[in-house]
């Protein structure tokens, strides 16, 4: 349901009302930036962590908004980095539907086990639980955007194509979002720290490892966004030839 609104303004509003679309987009780039910077930043502050997810996700979205934004503002120049950025802002919305799936079902079988989602309870799960904290952190990698998943693939596409347009609000805009990854970075290895690392907190005894059923639904997401890091190029055939037509349709 998060990525309706995405699909909304790809699929609608850009190539049904370029006009409006340019002359709003640099309220959409503001929209952007803000939804990037304060999702991260709330995030930071939860001890919560599937409130934690939650706030991330306003942060991802914030970088699809803000590439969109850029595509529409500078509509005017280079081509090659507007239809860049679209492509950056669908793949963001493929790979957030991947990874944050997965860190949802994470968060699930916490709750489960220990009936808590307050990471200040937890402690030293990874001894417990192996494969729930190897998911764990690798679903959290890809969260923060790091090379080798497909949140790395998305995010640079985002920033290139929106710093790319050579318009000083888009490249100001831009380099500003790039704060969001420092933050994202930080707070989720905030999270493995206090929940797989350390000694074991109140609710620690009660977290088992995950099952076969459980497994079976989180691992093929986080593998997807690992295919797709590292072979990103069936993904982006696909999606490239509709950035181009909305990159257009915006242009004309």
């Amino acid at each position: 349901m998060l990525k309706m609104g995405g699909y909304g303004l790809v699929r609608i509003a850009m190539p049904m009302l370029p006009d409006a679309w340019r002359r709003y987009a640099l309220a959409v780039l503001i929209v952007g930036l803000v939804s990037v910077l304060y999702g991260a930043l709330v995030a930071l502050a939860q001890d919560n962590v599937k409130r934690l997810v939650a706030y991330t996700s306003v942060n991802h979205m914030g970088y699809v908004v803000l590439a969109l934004g850029a595509a529409g503002y500078a509509a005017g120049t280079d081509g090659d980095a507007r239809r860049l950025a679209v492509t950056g802002a669908v793949t963001q919305m493929v790979s957030h539907g991947l990874i944050t799936g997965a860190l949802f079902l994470l968060c699930g079988v916490l709750y489960e086990r220990a009936g808590s989602y307050d990471l200040r309870r937890f402690g030293g799960v990874a001894r417990a639980a192996p494969v729930f904290a190897g998911t764990l952190a690798a679903a959290a990698f890809a969260s923060l955007g790091l090379p080798g998943f497909s949140g790395f693939i998305a995010e640079f596409q985002v920033f290139a194509g929106t710093i790319g347009t050579g318009a000083a609000a888009t490249a100001v805009t831009g380099a500003l979002a790039v704060l969001g990854i420092v933050v994202t970075a930080g707070l989720f290895l905030r999270v493995l720290h206090r929940l797989l690392l350390g000694g074991p907190g109140e609710l620690t005894g009660r977290v088992g490892d995950v099952r076969r059923r459980e497994t079976a639904a989180i691992v093929p997401l986080v593998a997807l966004s690992l295919l797709i890091g590292v072979l990103p190029g069936p993904l982006l055939d696909t999606i490239e030839p509709l950035s181009a037509a909305v990159a257009g349709w915006v242009a004309r």
